[in-house]
């Protein structure tokens, strides 16, 4: 059985289904394991993780009983309950996702390029110089205004050896969709989307066997992989025309609004809105993009999993704003309707973020494959809802990525 617990009362010979936290944030290569360290414990508690999913059938059960433990189920269906909340306003209009995702797989390489330039210059000691950025900036802006879903989600499907680059492009376009959700002004949209693009250039300093090493990360390594935020903002002291918005994301996009987070440990208002911005941004594209360590979570499950995290680690107020920008079921997400079919959200619906654009094309009633079929959920004579998101794991699918592409 499943129970959800406070890190107080772990003790050892329990069995850690899931730790409550971005795999960013602990220096475990695995989220489950039997605990048969103590000193593992006070890893976890340093790392900021305040609970965990145990599994009483491997491992041993918390000592007070099932009184203090929440189960998966009441979990859940808080969680979809803040989502709903956070999505009360309707998605913008914007052009079709098949319009833009041409311009923004061109952007994509174009991008990637640029900031493979800045990291390797920024490794030679060069300074770094905004004007080679700023172009790229706009150009990502103007994409994200068409249709977020195209570049945000294209630059998700990164391989290990540029995950570094691209991840770097996707908080760009993920700050820019944000602020713009926020209702910035045009100079803190423009400041927000260079802060994300800039926000990880100290792991130009990282040694490349240990940012990319597949397995557990011994402690000094950790602390190593943690010194990126100070070294990107030395980087960024020295750049021609990057203000002080790129420079506090950078250096603090890994805070914490509890104060468990690094390299300053500030909370709540000592955390800048754009600091704000910067983690929640950060942690999305993280968790849903392949690592060298881990594979990247579903897109619509990834949203769920930071609802739960949301608490210690984000800004409630812009939490709910990144929601609505990127929706309740972004684009890529495996989801189960009510009819028994499964699907792939291949893009917002016009009404509502319940109710996005899916393409069918697996029964679990007959557990078979089908014709593939674009159902628009948000027509009224679609007949047909989303209950809830699945692990395309589960199903062993493995082609996703190619229907939502494909669909537009």
């Amino acid at each position: 059985m499943l129970k959800r617990i406070h890190v107080s009362d772990l003790r050892v010979d329990m069995y850690i289904q899931e730790l409550c936290g971005s795999w960013m944030e602990h220096p475990f290569w695995r989220s489950s394991f039997k605990l048969r360290d103590p000193e593992d414990i006070q890893r976890i508690v340093e790392c900021g993780i305040h609970e965990v999913w145990i599994d009483t059938d491997k491992g041993l059960d918390i000592v007070a009983g099932p009184a203090r433990a929440i189960d998966r189920q009441s979990a859940a269906e808080a969680v979809e309950r803040e989502l709903v909340q956070a999505a009360a306003t309707a998605p913008a209009r914007r052009v079709a996702m098949g319009e833009e995702l041409a311009r923004a797989a061109q952007l994509c390489a174009a991008s990637k390029q640029a900031v493979v330039s800045m990291f390797a210059e920024a490794r030679m000691g060069k300074a770094i110089r905004s004007e080679q950025a700023v172009p790229l900036v706009a150009s990502i802006t103007e994409s994200v205004m068409r249709n977020p879903g195209a570049l945000i989600s294209l630059a998700r499907l990164k391989t290990k050896d540029d995950y570094t680059y691209m991840h770097s492009v996707a908080v760009c376009a993920l700050m820019i969709a944000l602020a713009r959700q926020m209702g910035l002004g045009d100079d803190d949209v423009r400041a927000a989307g260079l802060a994300g693009l800039l926000h990880d250039l100290g792991k130009a300093m990282i040694p490349p066997q240990i940012l990319n090493k597949p397995g557990k990360l011994t402690d000094h390594e950790f602390a190593i992989v943690k010194s990126h935020p100070v070294e990107g903002y030395k980087l960024l002291l020295e750049a021609q025309g990057v203000g002080s918005i790129e420079r506090d994301v950078c250096v603090h996009h890994h805070e914490k609004v509890d104060g468990s987070g690094y390299p300053h440990r500030l909370k709540g208002d000592e955390i800048s809105t754009f600091a704000k911005m910067g983690a929640v941004c950060d942690v999305y594209d993280a968790i849903t993009s392949n690592r060298p360590y881990k594979r990247g979570w579903d897109p619509g499950e990834s949203i769920r999993r930071m609802v739960e995290w949301s608490k210690g680690h984000f800004d409630e107020l812009v939490f709910q704003a990144f929601v609505r920008s990127v929706g309740i079921y972004p684009i890529g997400s495996l989801v189960r309707l009510e009819s028994g079919r499964l699907g792939v959200v291949v893009d917002q619906g016009g009404k509502s973020l319940l109710a996005p654009l899916v393409k069918v094309f697996f029964s679990t009633r007959s557990d078979a494959h089908i014709m593939p079929q674009l159902v628009d959920l948000s027509h009224g004579g679609a007949n047909d809802r989303i209950v809830g998101t699945e692990d395309p794991a589960r199903w062993h699918f493995k082609h996703l990525d190619q229907l939502w592409q494909g669909a537009a």
